[in-house]
Formats: structure tokens, C-alpha cells, sequence
């Protein structure tokens, strides 16, 4: 399992019937979460006393009751600082465990000026752990709002104006025409969503389109890339066949090797580590 264990402000207190206990900063909240199937006893004390709970209807989606906790606060990841907010669907603007693939790339990149592409870039976490290392990314997205938090959270970073481009575009579109005008990159980071609509009403169902979006990307990688990192939160698509597309794709043209495993947290009250999504990595040899 790659494991995000570097977290402060952060921190999985319990999992148990289907939902999670965590702290985000010095808040704490209870979210809904699918892969947490087993029953228990939720001994943690602060069961009791969240700020904030995120509770489904039975009609569909879900809302949050709020007891004390702001529309917006901060957390921090190292030098890393990013925003969030309760928002839909029970997210808060970040996924803490891509904080292991933020340590990834960022040993990779080790200070490189390598030009990165970020695919469904969502809020930008792993734009700003990139270009804090070095990198220069083009961060894309088809939600402005979501680049707009990523603008925000590259500034709370306190990164270089120039090391950010951000798009609001549909990504298979938008790398399309990068092959197209020749334009290359060192590296490409992935994290499509399961289901979606394009601009003009386009269904996007991630086991119909990954291997073209694969396929697609590889056209703009450079004779000698560094990393592809590809993320999937999709129930049913194992990191194994994550890692298989990306060997097919990548390995005969550029050599390399590829990891594929779950991306987990560990949950203070067992010990355990929950998986909350799969992480494929393609890197080169050297």
C-alpha cells in the first residue's frame, strides 16, 4: 500500500459503519465513506462531539450539519497550505491521501525544472506539492470553481507566479490539441473522475474511456519522461488493472517499470490502514 503517514493536520481518528472520524486542523468531522463496510463500536470520545457531520438522504446526495465549524479554514502539509470547506457531496477540497503521491513526485522532480501536466486537477493539491519541488505544471480542469481554489491554494503556498499555468478545459480535449500545436511534458498526473458530463452533455464513464485517455496522454509525453502517476477512486478498478494500462501503453515505447497498489490512511484507534482509492506509477529507469 503507498501510505500517506506524514500528516499534522491531518489525522484518521476512526473508521466504523460506514463512516469516518477525522481532524482537519484542529476541527473535527464525520463524513460517509463506502469502503468502511465493517460494524464496531465507536469508542473514540469524539464521536460525540464533531463540528461538523455529513449526512446522505435517502433521495440522494446528502448535506452537511454544521455545529461549529467556518465556511473556510486552512491545514497544513509542510510548507504546503491549502483551503477547504464542507462542500458537495461530503468532500472538503482535498483528498489526504494523495499525500503519497505528493511525496512521490516530489522525489522525482528533486528540485528538476521538469514540466508537468496535471489532468483533473481538482483543487490542486498535487500541483502545489509539484511545483513546490521544482516543477512547472499546467494544472487542467473543467470546473472553474475547482481552479479557482487550486489559484488560491497555490498562493497560500507561497508559489512563484510563474510556476502554475491553470486551464479550465476538458482534459482529453485540451491534450488533443497539445499534440497537435507540439507540445511535450516530463511528466503527467491522472486523476479522472469515475463518471461525468462534458460541456455539451458527453457521458464520461472511466472503465469506457481510460485506456484512449492513457493512449491519449502518451502522445504528449517527451522522448524521455520522468513519471506518469494515474489515480482512480473507482469502485471495482483495481490498482492492477490501472498499472496493466499503463504497461501496455508506456512500457514498449519508453522502457521503465511500473507500481500499482491501493492509497491508505491509517486509522489511529486500530492501527489498521483504510484503502481509499488506487494509485498506478509508471516511471522511467532513471
Amino acid at each position: 500500500m503507498f501510505k500517506a503517514d506524514n500528516w499534522t493536520d491531518y489525522e484518521l481518528l476512526d473508521a466504523s459503519d460506514g463512516e469516518r472520524l477525522e481532524r482537519w486542523g484542529k476541527y473535527i468531522l464525520i463524513r460517509p465513506d463506502p469502503q468502511v463496510i465493517w460494524k464496531g463500536e465507536k469508542k473514540h470520545p469524539l464521536w460525540k462531539k464533531p463540528d461538523a457531520v455529513y449526512r446522505r438522504s435517502s433521495s440522494g446526495g446528502g448535506e452537511w450539519i454544521k455545529k461549529d465549524v467556518p465556511e473556510e479554514w486552512t491545514v497544513d502539509y509542510g510548507k504546503l497550505r491549502f483551503l477547504l470547506s464542507p462542500m458537495g457531496f461530503k468532500h472538503t477540497g482535498l483528498f489526504p491521501e494523495q499525500a503519497a503521491n505528493w511525496e512521490y513526485m516530489r522525489n522525482r522532480i528533486a528540485g528538476k525544472r521538469l514540466k508537468v501536466l496535471n489532468l483533473f486537477a481538482y483543487t490542486g493539491g498535487a500541483t502545489v506539492a509539484a511545483a513546490d519541488a521544482g516543477a512547472f505544471v499546467c494544472h487542467v480542469d473543467a470546473s472553474k470553481g475547482m481552479v479557482a481554489r487550486a489559484k488560491q491554494n497555490a498562493a497560500l503556498s507561497s508559489l512563484p507566479a510563474d510556476s502554475v499555468r491553470f486551464i479550465v478545459d476538458d482534459c482529453l480535449k485540451f491534450v488533443e490539441r497539445e499534440k497537435r500545436r507540439g507540445s511535450f511534458y516530463d511528466a503527467i498526473i491522472l486523476d479522472p473522475p469515475s463518471y461525468g458530463r462534458g460541456p455539451k452533455g458527453e457521458k464520461w464513464v472511466l472503465e469506457e474511456r481510460l485506456d484512449e485517455l492513457v493512449t491519449a496522454i502518451s502522445g504528449v509525453l517527451n522522448e524521455s519522461p520522468s513519471f506518469v502517476i494515474l489515480n482512480s477512486y473507482t469502485t471495482g478498478l483495481s490498482p492492477s488493472v490501472c498499472g496493466y494500462i499503463l504497461s501496455k501503453t508506456l512500457v514498449p515505447r519508453f522502457g521503465g517499470t511500473v507500481c500499482a497498489d491501493e492509497i491508505g490512511l491509517k486509522v489511529t484507534q486500530s492501527g489498521l490502514y483504510l484503502p481509499c482509492g488506487s494509485a498506478a506509477r509508471w516511471q522511467a529507469e532513471q
